[in-house]
This record gives C-alpha cells, structure tokens and sequence, in this order.
C-alpha cells in the first residue's frame, strides 16, 4: 500500500460563533490544508499519481478561502468555520476531484491546521 500527501497553505479569517473565548472574535490564520491519497499499485513510471496534478486541484479547491473571510462563504455562512468543519468540507470537496488521478486512488484523509501546533483531521471508514 502506498500513501502520498500534498499540501496546500491559504490565509484567512475567521471566527468561532458561541465560543466563550478570543475566538470569538475575527482572527486570521496562515492555514495548512494537507492531503493523503492511498492506493496499492504504482503508474507505469512508479507513481501513485502526480504531485503536481494534485497540487493543481488543492489549489484550485482552496483559492476561494485566501483572504476572505470564511464565516463570509457558504457553507460557514451556517455553520461554524471550525478546524474540523473546514477539514471535513475539503474532504468531501476533493474526494470526487481526485477520484481521477489513477485506479484504486482514494483519499484517506485530510488535514487542517490552523497553527504550529494545532490540527483537526477528517476521514471516513469505508
């Protein structure tokens, strides 16, 4: 089985609505937004499938967000623009995008973070 991540940084704002907290308040992030693919056979050329064609949809997927404000953009205009919401949004997001880069290619998961030091992941069983 092979894995291969990708990642991608956008800044943005956001804040946390009900949160009894500074973060409450708009705040904004340099945000990491990291993808693993999984899949057990290697292309003609031994890849899973190319970084580069896989940083194009990332970014693609994700240029919405930079320098906006996310509470501003559907669906956190309803729901809260946490790191986990934001993770499982891309999640689905990318899951049909990248179903095309090879046979057997699927997401396994993908990561948000906000800082240094803190991430929310979103993945589903299958």
């Amino acid at each position: 089985m092979f894995e291969i991540t990708v990642a991608n940084f956008i800044d943005s704002a956001h804040f946390l609505r009900g949160y009894k907290g500074k973060c409450s308040n708009i705040h904004g992030h340099t945000w990491r937004v990291e993808v693993t693919l999984r899949g057990e056979k290697l292309n003609e050329i031994g890849l899973l499938a190319d970084f580069n064609d896989i940083k194009k949809i990332i970014k693609e997927s994700t240029d919405s967000f930079d320098h906006k404000l996310i509470n501003d953009l559907e669906p956190f205009n309803e729901i809260n623009p946490s790191s986990e919401n934001i993770a499982k949004y891309f999640y689905q997001m990318l899951s049909d995008k990248l179903s095309t880069m090879g046979e057997g290619v699927t997401i396994v998961k993908v990561l948000v973070s906000e800082s240094r030091d803190t991430s929310a992941v979103y993945y589903e069983i299958h």
